[in-house]
C-alpha cells in the first residue's frame, strides 16, 4: 500500500546538523540484535531490527543464506540442499560442486587455463570452508566478522565484515581478501547474490516479472554497453535504453558483463514491488576482469550439441535447473604481495519499488519524477519514491538564481511503504524550482529524492 501525502502547513526547517551522515546510528539504546538460530536446518546467526534480518551461515563459507524485508525473503536457498554440508575435500572428491544459494564471495577471474584463473565454480575453501564467526559490536551498529581459512590453491584467504544499524535498512559489507602465501598473487574479489526468481505463490513455474537494472557506462569498451559473455546473444532479456541495461529475468542460461560505472544496480520483483540496491565503489582506471565491473547471472535452460552432434534443449527442468539469477559486483584486479590484503566495500538497500524504476540516489529511488506546479490553490508537488531511511520529507524551494529561498516539511516516509508525494503547499515568492529531499531521524539531510522546474498552469515543464 502507498503511503500518500496530503495537505500540511507550511514549515520552515533548520539545516542538517553538520558533521553527521545520513543513517548514522542514533545516540540510544540499540533496536538490532544478534543471535543464534536455526535455519532450514542449518545453525546460523542472525542480524536484525526492525526492519531486515540478515542470516548466516558460517559453516557453508560464511553465506549469507537469506536476507529478509518486511516479510519478503529476497535470496536463493535451494530446497534440494537445505540442512545438508558437503566438507570441500568431500566434495572435491566427488568432482562435484554443491550450490546452496546465498550471498558469498568467490574470486576472478575464472578458468582452467592455469593457476592465475579459478576453476569455479568449485567445492573448496573459499566456497564452502567453515568460516570462524565472531560478535565485534551490538550496541547501536550491529557487527559481525566471518573468517575463513587459506586457500592453497589461489593463495587467499577471505574474511569480510558484515553490519547492520539500529534505525534503518542498510546493510554493510566489508569483505577482505588476504595473500596467505609466501609470494606475490593477483587477483579480483566478487561479491556473489542469488536472487530467487521462483514464482512464490507456485514455485514449480518462475517469476515473470523480474527484473535487474544497471546505468551503461557512456564510454563502454562494449560495443552493446555490455557483453554477452554466455548464451544466445541475441537473448531477449537484455536491452538498453536512454542509458540503462534491462534485464527481464527469462528461464534461458546467459551470463552477460557490463562495465558499468556509475556504482549501483538495482534487482527488482516487479509482481511483489521489492527491490534490492547494491551500491559499490567503481575505480576508475582500475583493470577489471575483462573490463566488467558487474556480472548478471541467469540459470535456466540452455541449447547444447547432444552426442550426435544434434541440438537439444539442456536443463529445462526447474529441479535441474533451479529458478535464480547471479549479481556480481567485481572488484579491479588487484596485486597482493604476501600478507597484504585488499578490501571490497558493498552497501544493500531494500527498498518497496517495482520496475518502473527511474533513478536512484542517495536517500532512495524514483519511480516517478517529481512534478511542480502554480495552482489556483497553491504549489502542487507529486512523484513517487522508495526511500532508503525512515524519516522525513522536505520541500527545498529555490528561486531563479538556484538560491534556496524555503524549506517545506511535508511528510514522514519509511523504507517499507512507498511514498506517494501528492500536496499543495502554500507558495513562496520568487519560488522557481523544487528540491524534494529526505531527512533521517534526526534532521539529518539525506539528499535529494529528484527535483523539477515549477511549471505554469497550462505550461509543459
Amino acid at each position: 500500500m502507498h503511503t500518500r501525502v496530503f495537505l500540511l502547513s507550511l514549515i520552515f526547517v533548520a539545516g542538517a546538523s553538520p558533521g553527521l551522515a545520513c543513517a548514522e546510528p542514533l545516540s540510544a539504546p540499540a533496536s538490532c540484535k544478534i543471535q543464534p538460530v536455526s535455519f532450514e536446518g542449518w545453525k546460523a546467526q542472525q542480524i536484525s531490527n526492525q526492519w531486515v534480518t540478515v542470516t548466516i551461515v558460517p559453516q557453508l563459507g560464511g553465506r549469507v543464506m537469506q536476507v529478509t524485508f518486511g516479510n519478503h525473503p529476497y535470496l536463493f536457498v535451494n530446497p534440494q540442499l537445505k540442512g545438508k554440508y558437503f566438507r570441500p575435500l568431500q566434495a572435491a572428491e566427488a568432482g562435484k560442486w554443491f550450490n546452496y544459494g546465498g550471498d558469498k564471495i568467490w574470486p576472478l577471474p575464472e578458468g582452467t587455463q592455469d593457476a592465475q584463473h579459478w576453476p569455479g565454480p568449485i567445492s573448496d575453501v573459499l566456497d564452502d570452508g567453515n568460516y570462524q564467526f565472531k560478535v565485534l559490536s551490538q550496541d547501536d551498529v550491529c557487527r559481525v566478522q566471518l573468517e575463513g581459512p587459506a586457500d592453497p590453491r589461489t593463495g587467499l584467504q577471505y574474511s569480510r565484515e558484515i553490519s547492520l544499524g539500529s534505525d534503518t535498512p542498510a546493510i554493510t559489507f566489508h569483505a577482505v581478501m588476504k595473500n596467505a602465501t609466501e609470494h606475490p598473487i593477483r587477483w579480483s574479489m566478487q561479491s556473489v547474490t542469488q536472487y530467487d526468481t521462483a514464482d512464490a505463490q507456485n514455485p514449480v513455474k518462475y517469476n515473470r516479472d523480474f527484473w535487474a537494472f544497471a546505468p551503461t557506462n557512456p564510454h563502454s569498451a562494449y560495443s552493446d554497453g555490455y557483453r554477452v559473455r554466455a548464451g544466445l546473444a541475441d537473448d531477449p532479456s537484455f536491452a538498453v535504453n536512454e542509458g540503462w541495461f534491462t534485464l527481464h529475468w527469462l528461464y534461458l542460461e546467459n551470463e552477460v558483463w557490463l562495465d558499468s560505472d556509475a556504482g549501483w544496480i538495482a534487482v527488482v520483483d516487479n509482481t511483489a514491488k521489492f527491490a534490492m540496491i547494491e551500491r559499490f565503489q567503481y575505480v576508475s582506471g582500475g583493470e577489471y576482469p575483462g573490463k566488467a565491473s558487474v556480472i548478471f547471472y541467469k540459470n535456466g535452460a540452455a541449447v547444447e550439441l547432444d552426442e550426435n552432434g544434434m541440438p537439444a534443449l539442456r536443463s529445462a527442468n526447474w529441479q535441474d535447473a533451479p529458478y535464480y539469477m547471479e549479481a556480481e559486483i567485481n572488484s579491479p584486479m588487484i596485486s597482493l604481495a604476501p600478507g597484504a590484503s585488499y578490501a571490497l566495500d558493498t552497501r544493500w538497500f531494500p527498498v518497496r519499488a517495482g520496475r518502473e524504476l527511474k533513478a536512484v540516489t542517495s536517500a532512495g529511488i524514483v519511480e516517478r519524477l517529481v512534478a511542480a506546479n502554480f495552482t489556483a490553490d497553491g504549489l502542487h508537488l507529486s512523484g513517487v519514491f522508495g526511500v532508503f531511511s525512515p524519516g522525513t520529507l522536505s520541500a527545498h524551494i529555490l528561486n531563479a538564481q538556484g538560491n534556496e529561498i524555503a524549506v517545506v516539511a511535508l511528510h514522514p516516509a519509511d523504507p517499507l511503504n512507498p511514498v506517494e508525494l501528492d500536496q499543495l503547499v502554500p507558495v513562496v515568492e520568487g519560488a522557481d524550482r523544487v528540491s524534494i529531499h529526505l531527512n533521517d531521524a534526526r534532521g539529518v539531510d539525506c539528499g535529494s529524492l529528484g527535483e523539477a522546474k515549477i511549471t505554469q498552469p497550462g505550461k509543459s515543464r
